[in-house]
């Protein structure tokens, strides 16, 4: 390797650490913490161009609305992680959208406290990009009881799935909800209880997107995406008990 090869190399790396050495935009003292145990220590840069939004304010902490846009990297993205970090169970999500989603989605979370929010999206390049948000909060949000477990039959209701799909010119956006209480253990003498895996699919059979949640879900959770034309689509879930829901849209 000549001295030139060395030389853009030193560059590019010089370049690459003044990327990632960029402030938090949030100054949260737990992110090194989460960087090593979510990302393994992988290279990250702090980036504005990852949507992230979230009210400045959890009117309803049970019952808190997040939205996360990555298209400004459509076609590179591999898998979007999000987080809470003050939260006890601080995982939201693990979405890999595939060829045929956008890589953004919409999911309603419980907050314990006032919290930073992360959405790390993962590149083919291997960098993982971090958009950044805090949202503020009375509390008790995880750990309040449950509302689904209050109202009369809802066990019959479990795994209903309503929705609708919105036309947006050549592609739409799907919208819904799942009647599920989505206990995460934290409310005495009810053992977690949720829906860990979801995939949408085409008619074909073929996985549009896969996506693993966490008990950090709101009860009764809400999802949107955005689709790439105006193809069918099912949405298959299961919960960590082993029921299996469908659903076709």
């Amino acid at each position: 390797m000549d001295w030139r090869s060395l030389m853009l190399l030193a560059l590019f790396a010089w370049a690459w650490e003044a990327r990632a050495a960029a402030p938090d935009p949030v100054t949260s003292v737990m992110w090194d913490y989460y960087h090593q145990r979510l990302l393994n220590g992988e290279a990250f840069v702090f980036d504005d161009k990852i949507r992230l939004e979230v009210p400045p304010f959890a009117e309803d902490a049970r019952q808190v609305p997040i939205q996360i846009d990555a298209s400004a990297y459509r076609g590179k993205v591999k898998r979007i992680l999000a987080w809470a970090e003050l939260n006890p169970i601080p995982r939201i999500l693990d979405f890999a959208p595939g060829d045929h989603l956008e890589p953004s989605l919409a999911i309603r979370i419980r907050v314990e406290q006032a919290t930073p929010i992360r959405a790390a999206v993962l590149t083919d390049d291997g960098v993982w990009h971090i958009g950044s948000a805090r949202v503020e909060a009375a509390g008790g949000g995880c750990t309040a009881p449950s509302v689904v477990r209050a109202e009369a039959g809802w066990e019959e209701r479990l795994g209903q799935v309503l929705g609708k799909r919105f036309v947006r010119g050549e592609d739409s956006r799907l919208r819904l909800q799942v009647s599920h209480p989505m206990d995460n253990g934290l409310v005495g003498g009810i053992p977690e209880f949720y829906i860990e895996e979801a995939e949408l699919r085409d008619a074909d059979g073929q996985v549009l997107g896969r996506i693993e949640l966490f008990p950090a879900v709101s009860e009764n959770p809400t999802l949107s995406f955005d689709l790439r034309g105006n193809r069918h689509a099912e949405l298959w879930l299961r919960d960590n008990n082993g029921n299996e829901f469908q659903a076709a849209f």
